[in-house]
C-alpha cells in the first residue's frame, strides 16, 4: 500500500502533532510505504526528519499560486500512490481534481474543528463544498465537525486524536519545573491554546483575576503560539503580573501541564483538542467551554466541567470549586486517564486510519 500525506506545514498544532504520531507509527508497518509533501518550510516537529520518510518541499509563491496543481500533478504522477491524504483544506483544493484525474483514491482529512455556524462566503466551508464530492474518504476527529461541515454519511468517518503515553515518561519533574518558572503559590492553572481569534483567552484571564480578586494563591500559565505577545500582554492587570507565566510556543508540553493543578481551555469553535487529551493524560482536571467535540471528549462531572461560551463569572465558579476540593481534583484526573487509554490512545487511532485506508485498497 502507498500512501502520500500533504499538509501545508507542520507547524506547532494539534492537527501536525497527529499527523506527526501517525507517521511514526506507520514506518513500523512493513507493508506501507508513504512520502509526505510540505507547502511551507515551517517544521515544529522536528522528529519527523528522523523518521527516514521521504519528504517534498512545494512551496507556493502566492496564496493563489495555480503553478501548483502543475507542479503536484507531477509528484503524484510520478510517486502514483495508491491514497492520497490531504490534512487541510487548502491541500484539499489542490488534490481533489489531481486525484479525480489521475484517478487516486482521496482520504480528505480537513474537517478538524467544528464551527458553531458558518457564513456562506467562509472559506472554509466553500472549500468543504468543493471537495466533499472528489473525496472517497472525509475523516472528522470529531462527530461534531462533520455535521457542522454537513458532510455526506456515506463518507464521513470520525478518528478520533490519539495519546502516546511514552510522552509522559520524558517529563521533567515538577520541582525543577516550578524552580525554572519562579513559581511558589500553592497553585498552578493553566491554559494550552494558540493566542488567536478561535481560543477564548480574555474569558480565562477575566476568570483568572476574579479568582485572584477574592485572594487565591494561584499562578496562572498561558502556553502556546502568541500567548507572549503585546495582545496577550494586555490582558493582564499590572497588580496581578507576578501570577501569569505568559510563555510563547513551548516544547515538551507534558512537562508543564505535570506542575498544572487544574487545566482550562477555553474557546470559540473547537474539534477535538489535543490539548484537552493531554490533560485528561496527565490525569488533571479540567474545565472547558461547551460544544463542538469537547463534549466527545470531557465527561461532565466525571472527567471535568464544561461551560458555557464566554461565561467568566462559571469559569472562575467552576474552578473555585475544584481549588476548595482536592479529592475531587484527583478522582477527575483519574477518570480523565482511564478514558484516553480506552478512547483516545495513540493505538487506536492508528488502528482506525489503517481500516479506513485498508477498506479503500480492497
Amino acid at each position: 500500500m502507498r500512501i502520500l500525506f500533504i499538509i501545508c506545514s507542520l507547524g506547532s498544532g494539534g492537527m501536525e502533532r497527529r499527523l506527526t504520531e501517525l507517521l511514526k507509527r506507520l514506518r513500523l508497518i512493513s507493508d506501507i510505504e508513504f512520502e509526505l509533501v510540505l507547502m511551507s518550510y515551517e517544521v515544529h516537529y522536528k522528529e519527523i526528519f528522523d523518521l527516514g520518510v521521504k519528504i517534498h518541499f512545494v512551496e507556493r509563491n502566492s496564496r493563489k499560486d495555480m503553478f501548483m496543481f502543475g507542479n503536484l500533478f507531477r509528484l503524484f504522477r510520478d510517486y502514483a500512490p495508491d491514497i492520497v491524504h490531504c490534512w487541510d483544506s487548502m491541500t484539499a483544493v489542490y488534490s481533489a481534481p489531481l486525484c479525480r484525474l489521475l484517478r487516486i483514491k482521496l482520504v480528505n482529512g480537513m474537517v478538524t474543528n467544528s464551527p458553531r455556524k458558518y457564513k456562506i462566503l467562509n472559506k472554509n466551508w466553500i472549500r468543504a463544498k468543493l471537495t466533499f464530492p472528489f473525496s472517497d474518504y472525509i475523516v472528522g476527529n470529531s462527530a461534531a465537525g462533520l455535521k457542522a461541515y454537513g458532510s455526506p454519511d456515506g463518507k464521513s468517518r470520525v478518528i478520533y486524536n490519539g495519546f502516546d503515553f511514552a510522552r509522559i515518561a520524558k517529563i521533567i519533574p515538577e520541582e525543577i519545573m516550578r524552580d525554572q518558572l519562579k513559581i511558589t503559590t500553592r497553585y498552578v492553572i493553566g491554559m494550552v491554546a494558540t493566542f488567536s481569534a478561535k481560543k477564548d483567552y480574555p474569558t480565562y484571564f477575566m476568570a483568572a483575576r476574579k479568582l485572584l480578586e477574592e485572594g487565591n494563591d494561584v499562578t496562572f500559565l498561558a502556553i502556546g503560539t502568541g500567548t507572549d505577545s503585546p495582545g496577550s500582554v494586555n490582558y493582564i492587570d499590572d497588580q496581578y503580573s507576578r501570577n501569569f507565566r505568559l510563555l510563547g510556543n513551548r516544547s515538551e508540553i507534558e512537562s508543564y501541564i505535570n506542575i498544572m493543578d487544574i487545566c482550562v481551555l477555553s474557546t470559540y469553535t473547537e474539534g477535538i483538542s489535543n490539548s484537552v487529551i493531554e490533560y485528561m493524560a496527565m490525569a488533571k482536571p479540567v474545565v472547558a467551554t461547551d460544544g463542538g467535540g469537547t463534549n466527545e471528549l470531557v465527561d461532565e462531572g466525571k472527567t471535568g466541567f464544561l461551560i458555557g461560551p464566554s461565561d467568566h463569572n462559571a469559569l472562575a465558579s467552576r474552578l473555585q470549586s475544584l481549588l476548595n476540593d482536592p479529592e475531587l481534583r484527583k478522582q477527575m484526573g483519574t477518570a480523565g486517564v482511564q478514558r484516553i487509554r480506552e478512547e483516545f490512545s495513540i493505538e487506536r487511532m492508528v488502528s482506525n486510519y489503517l481500516e479506513l485506508y485498508k477498506s479503500l485498497c480492497n
